[in-house]
């Protein structure tokens, strides 16, 4: 069966789970374009503390304009020798960049077939290319989809020890304006996804 085939097995649940996640990862791999701006606008969330997320960065997307976010994105992550903040796990869990939590990444996604793109130079374990990947996983973008026991066995080995504080960081970053909310997005979207597989049982 071919990968756009078993894409359309998957549950709406579960595309709308994946789709959540490859969008922060769009947004924390680079700072979004008119286009993607004019699309973030015209999202609604509800009253849940996802939803006011999602609202607010709506808002902001309204008026932000792709050079502004781009000033704050480099103000973020990558400054003059550094960012605000370094949204790696290595350096989230030791303090250090390139650290064993790489190590452990890369045997996973060796053992997964997935590999870093010739186009991207950072560590694979940055906060934009782990989401990307638990998206792509869950919807089987790269082949089969993962089972919910081998995502819950990824998202909480290389993603649940770290990354709620790093979007709690995000939300209160100085720098954080239009990436306020995406920190709010992400710390309420990996509650729920912790507590889901928490109750799993897989």
């Amino acid at each position: 069966m071919s990968a756009a085939a078993e894409i359309t097995k998957i549950a709406t649940e579960d595309r709308l789970r994946g789709d959540l996640y490859n969008y922060l990862g769009v947004l924390l791999s680079a700072p979004p374009d008119q286009t993607l701006l004019d699309q973030t606008a015209g999202l609604e969330g509800d009253n849940s503390d996802l939803g006011q997320g999602i609202a607010a960065l709506a808002r902001l997307a309204h008026v932000t304009r792709p050079q502004a976010v781009e000033r704050e994105f480099n103000a973020l992550f990558i400054g003059l020798g550094r960012g605000e903040l370094l949204p790696y796990a290595s350096y989230y869990l030791t303090g250090f960049l390139n650290e064993k939590p790489l190590a452990s990444l890369r045997r996973d996604m060796a053992a997964r077939g997935l590999a870093r793109s010739d186009t991207v130079f950072e560590p694979e374990d940055n906060i934009a290319s782990l989401m990307e990947m638990m998206g792509a996983m869950i919807v089987g973008r790269f082949g089969s989809a993962a089972s919910l026991s081998d995502q819950k066995t990824f998202f909480n080995r290389h993603i649940a020890p770290w990354a709620g504080h790093f979007f709690a960081d995000l939300e209160g970053a100085k720098n954080s304006v239009f990436y306020a909310p995406v920190g709010t997005i992400g710390r309420a979207f990996m509650e729920i996804e912790g507590e889901a597989f928490r109750l799993s049982g897989s």
